[in-house]
């Protein structure tokens, strides 16, 4: 099986035998990819009965459940790594979920769209309206990215959360990936997904 770009790099971080969990797993592509390539101990949570049911069917352990409500059940340092892959942009508390990721893993691996990428900016100044592209599919009144944030806007959450950002990575629109901290300016232009592996 072939990842997303932006979910094989999730998967690079990753080590080899470790127990994640994947919050917001969609129908569990990385999960699958992580048993099967790297041999983890995988759990996931997933909002959608449709998705629920595509990672049963793959024989994956994955429950329905709310990112912003079911996360308080977890325990504290549960996880090695607990994943939430473009996700956080549609959550009601984004804060309150970052926190609730570095509590349950001993790593937390986010990866949000780049609302500030070249081309949204462009949109924006040429158009007048909010960007629709490849990459942000949807209408601003049927989105549910209702949390619009750049790779610098996570950054700087990270830094009043008083987070340790362990990697931190860009994909570009080619899926060529490139680390922020040597460019972060050029980062917050040219990325249209930023990855971050964090830590209390």
């Amino acid at each position: 099986m072939t990842l997303r770009p932006d979910l094989k790099a999730i998967a690079d971080m990753v080590a080899p035998s470790s127990t994640i969990l994947d919050v917001g797993c969609g129908e569990g592509d990385l999960l699958a990819w992580l048993q099967t390539e790297k041999k983890v101990l995988g759990r996931g949570i997933e909002l959608s009965q449709k998705g629920v049911n595509r990672c049963i069917e793959r024989g994956l352990s994955v429950i329905q459940g709310d990112a912003d409500i079911d996360l308080s059940f977890y325990p504290d340092n549960a996880y090695d790594y607990v994943v939430l892959s473009q996700t956080l942009q549609t959550l009601r508390n984004p804060k309150e979920v970052l926190e609730h990721l570095v509590r349950i893993g001993k790593h937390a691996v986010v990866s949000v769209p780049n609302f500030g990428h070249w081309k949204n900016r462009l949109y924006l100044a040429v158009n007048g309206k909010m960007p629709v592209t490849k990459n942000l599919s949807y209408a601003w009144y049927d989105t549910p990215n209702i949390h619009f944030c750049t790779i610098t806007d996570f950054l700087h959450l990270c830094n009043e959360l008083h987070l340790r950002v362990e990697k931190s990575l860009y994909i570009t629109e080619t899926g060529i990936s490139s680390t922020i901290s040597a460019h972060p300016i050029f980062a917050n232009l040219f990325g249209q997904h930023g990855i971050f592996m964090v830590a209390n």
